[in-house]
């Protein structure tokens, strides 16, 4: 099936690792030209390489703080010098830390807005402008189930990352005239540096057992929900929240 997305250009965020060079992978491999960033720059230089010489495609990699707006903007104007477009957004950034209500004072509630909200809202504004102009854009915010379900000993993350789904269905509606689609994806467990950190090896086959198909998350299928959502086959999906988790959550809304 082809995709579209031969010479689209794409942002991805947090993407040196895990979940966020998954996707990166998986928009190359479509022809994609991808703009990676991530706050290690030799981390996130060998993963622009590895993409390279996975898929031949044309990778750029920028070092951003996903708090830092200086770094964001950098990050967008050396995408647009590089490849005079952007057509795809993919937010992502990593976690808070664990811990319970009372654990956190003032300072550490701001610093997970900043994470996970502030940094999601800059990036839109700053890339918004182009997107309009690619005349298909995409953003897909890559987020949590916690958004959805609240998993134990997260306050932080569950109630942060909730705000996102309240944006993301505002926007949808604001910039629907534009042909710019916008969208969730509430991410279930996949064997991450931030699982390994927050479950110990008994833990962490606790969880895979409350997974219905008694499994992790691999990559690759995460890859493969972002790249749909990125697609002109997705063109009539916005507004919403995918769970990929194995049916974890058993909710009905």
């Amino acid at each position: 099936m082809n995709l579209g997305l031969k010479g689209k250009t794409a942002i991805i965020l947090a993407a040196s690792k895990g979940l966020g060079k998954a996707s990166a992978i998986a928009l190359a491999k479509e022809g994609a030209n991808v703009v990676i960033g991530a706050r290690n720059k030799e981390e996130l230089d060998k993963t622009a390489q590895q993409i390279i010489n996975e898929t031949q495609s044309t990778v750029l990699s920028v070092p951003t703080d996903v708090t830092i707006l200086k770094d964001l903007e950098a990050l967008v104007t050396r995408a647009v010098e590089e490849f005079h477009s952007i057509d795809i957004l993919v937010t992502n950034a990593g976690g808070p830390p664990p811990g319970k209500f009372e654990s956190f004072p003032d300072e550490q509630w701001r610093q997970a807005f900043e994470l996970n909200f502030l940094s999601t809202v800059r990036i839109i504004r700053l890339t918004l402008p182009y997107l309009k102009k690619s005349n298909n854009g995409r953003i897909i915010n890559m987020i949590s189930i916690s958004a959805k379900q609240p998993v134990e000993n997260l306050i932080l993350s569950n109630s942060i990352r909730a705000g996102v789904l309240g944006m993301t269905k505002t926007l949808a509606d604001e910039i629907a005239s534009n042909n710019i689609t916008v969208n969730n994806i509430l991410t279930g467990i996949f064997l991450t540096d931030r699982i390994r950190n927050l479950y110990d090896k008994k833990e962490l086959e606790i969880v895979k057992n409350n997974i219905p198909l008694k499994r992790l998350g691999k990559p690759e299928e995460y890859g493969a929900l972002v790249t749909f959502l990125a697609s002109e086959q997705a063109s009539f999906i916005t507004g919403t929240s995918i769970q990929i988790d194995g049916g974890l959550i058993r909710a009905l809304y």
